[in-house]
Formats: structure tokens, sequence, C-alpha cells
């Protein structure tokens, strides 16, 4: 509770200075609209319904595209961890397209896909699937010798070893896998969003911007990094940190 106080000033605080610091210094709207100008565009956008069929077509984007990025993560990682050879190619490659941001693949998406769904959720999937791949293939390697030493020892061996002990040996990282992948995969749908033709955050943040309100444009960014802390904070770092006490890797509180 304190904590949550003590953010909540900070914010407050962080606002009335930005409030202050455009009136006193009489900023123009074009370059940075007041606080109360940003939540006067939100309230417009909730009213007349476009936060909300943004939001859900956002996120119906998001769900396609990072259900296929964790399946395709889950298999390269399994793929890279037990084969040699793999880690060595295929495993350089994906290290290399992790240092490229999302938004340099627009130009290629248009090419294959036009401007359509299809480009939106093929960014949404490289931006959550690489993240995916390296903690699964990590998680499996990092498997304590301890515990196949003593699966083993039980007669556990193959496909019986990798099914009964290394793979529930690493779901923390798995955890932590999905939890990067949607924080990449997240800032990857708002890229691709600016390729949209329809309704959605980035989409409109686009649009805001052609048109000069950037009040708008500041209300949107708003609204995207209050999601994205929230859905991390209130489920993916809670749900991890479950796992992990429960693996023994962190102290029950």
């Amino acid at each position: 509770m304190r904590l949550v106080i003590k953010r909540l000033v900070f914010f407050v605080s962080l606002f009335l200075v930005w409030e202050l610091a455009v009136r006193l210094f009489q900023i123009p709207a074009v370059l940075l609209p007041a606080p109360t100008d940003v939540f006067r565009a939100l309230g417009e956008m909730i009213a007349d319904g476009t936060l909300f069929r943004d939001l859900g077509a956002s996120f119906m984007r998001l769900l396609v595209g990072l259900a296929i990025a964790l399946l395709i993560g889950l298999l390269l990682g399994i793929l890279l961890a037990k084969s040699k050879t793999a880690d060595e190619t295929l495993g350089s490659l994906i290290l290399a397209l992790q240092s490229i941001p999302s938004i340099v693949w627009l130009p290629l998406a248009i090419m294959w896909f036009g401007l359509n769904e299809k480009s939106v959720i093929f960014i949404i999937v490289l931006g959550a699937a690489i993240v995916m791949t390296i903690n699964v293939r990590t998680g499996i390697q990092n498997v304590s010798p301890i515990y196949l030493k003593a699966a083993q020892t039980m007669g556990a061996s193959g496909p019986d070893l990798f099914f009964r002990v290394m793979l529930p040996a690493s779901v923390p990282y798995f955890v932590t896998g999905t939890r990067l992948a949607w924080a990449f995969g997240w800032r990857a749908l708002m890229a691709g969003e600016l390729l949209s033709t329809g309704p959605g955050l980035g989409y409109t943040l686009k649009y805001a911007s052609d048109f000069g309100r950037m009040d708008m444009v500041l209300g949107i960014m708003i609204v995207i990094g209050i999601i994205g802390v929230t859905v991390d904070l209130l489920l993916f770092q809670r749900f991890e940190q479950q796992v992990r006490v429960k693996w023994g890797l962190e102290p029950s509180s």
C-alpha cells in the first residue's frame, strides 16, 4: 500500500510540474500540450468509443501474434537446446535478429503482405518469438546436472528424461520468456499498427500525428504505457514470482 501511495504522489507531482511548465513558459500545444488538454482528449476518445474500439482491435492482433510467437519460440528453443549443430548455426542467426528493432521490418512486411492484418501480426511474431526462443533454450541448457543424474539413477533416459525432468525444471525460464515476449510483442504491435488501415492504438496515434493533435498523441502514449505496466505487474510479474517460489528459486513471502 505504501508503494502505491509513493507512486501516486510521484505521478501527480510529475503532472503538476508538467502543467505548470506549459502554462508558465507558454509552450504551444502543437509542441507540448498541457496534461489537462491531454486528459480532455482522452475523455473525448472514451466518450465516442474510439478508445475502446482501438483497444479491442489492438488486443485481438496481439493475442493472435503472441500465440504464434510463443509456439514458434517454444519449438525453436527446444531445437537449439537439444541440437548443438542447430545452436551453432541457427542460434547465431536468432541472436543477430534479436538486435534488429521490430520497426525495421516494416518495409519488408509491406512488400511481403501489403497493408493488412498479416503485416501487423508478422511484426508482433518477430518481436516476441525471438526472446521466447532464447529463454527456452537457456532454461533447458541450464537444468541442474544434479536433477539429471538423480533421474538417470532412477532409470530415466531419452524422451522420458526430457519430458519429466528437463522441461519441468525449465518452466521458470518459460514463464520469464512469456513475460518478455508480451513486452516485446506489445511494443512491436504499436510499430506494426502504423501500417494498419483500421482501428487500433497505433493507427489512431498516426492519424492524430498527421492532423497535429498532439494532445491525442500524448494521451494514446499514456494509455500504451499504463496498459504495458499494468499487465506486467498484475499478471506476468505475479505469475512469474509464484512459479519461482513454487520451484524453490525464491523464498515464500
